[in-house]
């Protein structure tokens, strides 16, 4: 059995596509560990998987999905990691009528296309940050005035600032400062001072990962620190992020689609978490990177793709395997599995967790969560 992936093993995108990479390859080595993966339930076949850099160029993920599809007949496809890549892997596997299991791009204009052929395993963009006003609220009652900065470029910023503005619309806040700024962006400290002055109760920040950590970087090193009731920055949950604000990075806030304290204990299908976080620990010593989302999405890609199979009896039927995607509701390690007509996943709630002393504390939703939020400033 061969499954197959675009991943950006250089470019922008070469962290989280290592990652994405050595996740799979823990899922392909617990299959081949039990003996193997039996579609209908008799037979048993191990698992081989291959992968060609798409050096995080959409064009590259385009020829490397068809490569994988039209040259080594891969039974299995599975996503690139961001947006955009996986839009443009998205397009060859429709053309082709081929499942897109779809770990790797939050956005959620790929759902809107029409196609049939594209299964979510991560709640999209939109979902992020819409818990974040009503956090701010329970922390403060009078909190009511949101400021945004995100990058110019792509779908992703948009989506996830249009989830948490549209959040923060319905429980009457005000949008202070409305900032967008080009991609080629290093230097943070205009954008930092206008945040300062709006004196927002909530701060939506969100661009590339290198943005992020600029920018958070730029409001860290303020004198005095400036006046903010919550500090909301996307790539608050990842290792790079506390790897260059060191104890700076205390504070901020940023949404997850898994922390080890989320996980389902006993899981419906598929091994329990800390099988799990032994495949992924060892996976991410071998491929030289730091245990993070990307590997326990494209591990639970891995899961859902076996189960949905399970279910349908059937490997090489495209549309009865999106037939068995649409029918189950059942969780892993990862969460819940439950997507909507258009292949969305609807089952999952993106967690909120805040920098605290070196650590990341779990703050929303209440029913996850494992600390309080602090004002970061």
């Amino acid at each position: 059995m061969l499954a197959g992936i675009s991943a950006s093993l250089t470019g922008q995108f070469a962290v989280q596509g290592r990652q994405a990479l050595a996740g799979l390859s823990a899922w392909v080595e617990y299959v081949n560990g039990c003996g193997g993966w039996s579609p209908d339930g008799r037979r048993h076949y191990p698992i081989t998987l291959r992968h060609y850099d798409d050096a995080s160029r959409a064009d590259n993920a385009r020829r490397n999905t068809e490569r994988l599809l039209r040259q080594d007949g891969v039974d299995l496809l599975f996503g690139p990691y961001s947006a955009g890549l996986t839009a443009a892997a998205a397009e060859v596997s429709e053309q082709y009528g081929r499942i897109l299991w779809n770990h790797g791009g939050a956005g959620a204009a790929v759902y809107r296309r029409g196609y049939r052929h594209i299964i979510g395993i991560l709640t999209p963009a939109d979902c992020y940050l819409a818990g974040l006003p009503a956090l701010a609220r329970a922390a403060n009652p009078e909190a009511r005035t949101l400021a945004i900065a995100r990058v110019d470029a792509g779908a992703f910023a948009r989506q996830v600032v249009a989830g948490a503005e549209t959040a923060a619309q319905s429980l009457g806040f005000t949008t202070l400062l409305r900032q967008t700024y080009p991609l080629s962006t290093t230097d943070f400290a205009g954008i930092a001072d206008q945040i300062t002055a709006a004196a927002p109760d909530v701060l939506v920040a969100v661009g590339r990962i290198r943005h992020d950590i600029a920018l958070a970087q730029t409001l860290a090193g303020l004198r005095p620190r400036p006046r903010l009731g919550l500090a909301a920055v996307v790539a608050a949950p990842i290792a790079d992020f506390a790897g260059a604000l060191g104890p700076d990075a205390d504070g901020f806030v940023g949404p997850s689609q898994w922390e080890p304290q989320t996980a389902i204990a006993a899981p419906d299908y598929g091994p329990p978490p800390a099988v799990v976080m032994r495949m992924l620990e060892s996976a991410a010593r071998t491929a030289s990177v730091p245990l993070d989302y990307p590997m326990t999405q494209a591990c639970a890609a891995g899961l859902v793709a076996q189960r949905c199979i399970e279910y349908a009896g059937v490997l090489d039927d495209d549309a009865a395997l999106r037939n068995a995607a649409a029918h189950l509701d059942f969780t892993t390690f990862h969460g819940r599995f439950r997507i909507d007509a258009a292949g969305r996943q609807t089952g999952r709630t993106v967690a909120l967790i805040q920098r605290q002393d070196g650590r990341k504390a779990v703050v929303w939703p209440p029913e996850l969560a494992d600390g309080e939020l602090r004002r970061p400033f």
